[in-house]
């Protein structure tokens, strides 16, 4: 970290407390100066930070803004596992990280960001973005398993991030198979993971897991198409200071508990638990078709098991479920 980084680090471990600029400087090995001109381009970042003489600087216990500081705090001692940035806008972070990953960044890289001009979800349909509403964001693994097994990576994002939801927000979150989060009915989270194959060994190059969260409503409402398919996870009132660095943090340590024993398929029950599908009429779209069908249950490997309106039992491992018809 720039000694920039290194001042914010200290200011957000100790919100709302005066440090000294002498003891930043001591803690960080730099000059008194470099301390000042690193408060002075953080406040000009929009950071709340008041200075006072023979007290020292502090960083305002309402200031919000997202960083890769902020949300260490809340990690668990794995934080040194991931290489997070933040940014204001990027096209997506998905995009932005499989750049990364062709260069070969290792493991561990966290892209997150405000806004996304060119979000993207499954089956190439764009996904709503906009400026600090969500949280957009995106992990780049390099797992030893196939592409048919990447289906554990979706699956186990989407049960670390129902568990964070809950944990923040109190909702009651379920999980639309393979990849969207509900809250009170309606979505508030989706995830697209990509991955390359390795033509060599047959597995994995890198995956990148990306995910998208509606924090709280934007300004100007949902835009026509999503009106009654989504909502946010908090209303206008409910949000609070630090919720979305929390939420990020709380994210990337229960995922990762999920992905470093990823063979033993522990998250699986809970995916079950918290499916808002099984026992349900629903419509499956997949391979160029569309049909009713009755959802039985979510296998070991993920797949959907469903009973089709013939009473064909189907296990299908890639496709589409919509529950809104039925109703």
């Amino acid at each position: 970290m720039n000694v920039k980084q290194q001042v914010l680090a200290s200011l957000e471990r100790n919100k709302g407390e005066y440090i000294s600029g002498t003891d930043l400087s001591n803690r960080l090995n730099v000059s008194r100066n470099a301390v000042w001109k690193a408060i002075k381009s953080l406040q000009d970042d929009g950071y709340r930070i008041d200075g006072i003489k023979n007290k020292g600087y502090s960083l305002s216990t309402k200031c919000d803004i997202i960083s890769a500081q902020s949300i260490a705090k809340f990690l668990s001692s794995d934080a040194k596992l991931f290489d997070i940035e933040v940014h204001d806008v990027v096209d997506s972070t998905n995009t932005q990280l499989k750049v990364e990953a062709g260069n070969g960044t290792p493991e561990g890289r966290v892209i997150i960001a405000n806004e996304q001009t060119s979000g993207r979800g499954r089956m190439n349909r764009s996904f709503f973005s906009p400026s600090n509403t969500g949280i957009y964001m995106s992990i780049l693994l390099r797992p030893k398993m196939t592409a048919e097994e990447s289906l554990f990576l979706t699956t186990a994002a989407a049960v670390a991030v129902a568990k964070s939801i809950e944990n923040v927000s109190g909702c009651d979150a379920k999980i639309k198979w393979v990849n969207d989060i509900f809250c009170n009915g309606r979505k508030v989270c989706g995830i697209l993971t990509e991955a390359t194959l390795d033509i060599e060994s047959g597995g994995l190059q890198y995956a990148v897991v990306g995910i998208g969260i509606n924090i709280i409503p934007p300004k100007e409402d949902f835009p026509s198409e999503l009106h009654g398919v989504a909502t946010s996870i908090f209303d206008k009132d409910g949000y609070y200071v630090e919720a979305k660095s929390k939420l990020v943090a709380l994210i990337l340590d229960e995922f990762w508990q999920y992905y470093q024993n990823i063979s033993s398929r522990n998250f699986l029950d809970e995916y079950r638990e918290r499916s808002n599908i099984i026992g349900k009429e629903v419509t499956v779209h997949y391979a160029n078709k569309k049909e009713r069908a009755t959802v039985l249950g979510i296998d070991d490997q993920c797949h959907l098991t469903v009973r089709t309106a013939n009473g064909e039992v189907k296990s299908l491992s890639s496709g589409e479920v919509s529950i809104r018809e039925f109703e």
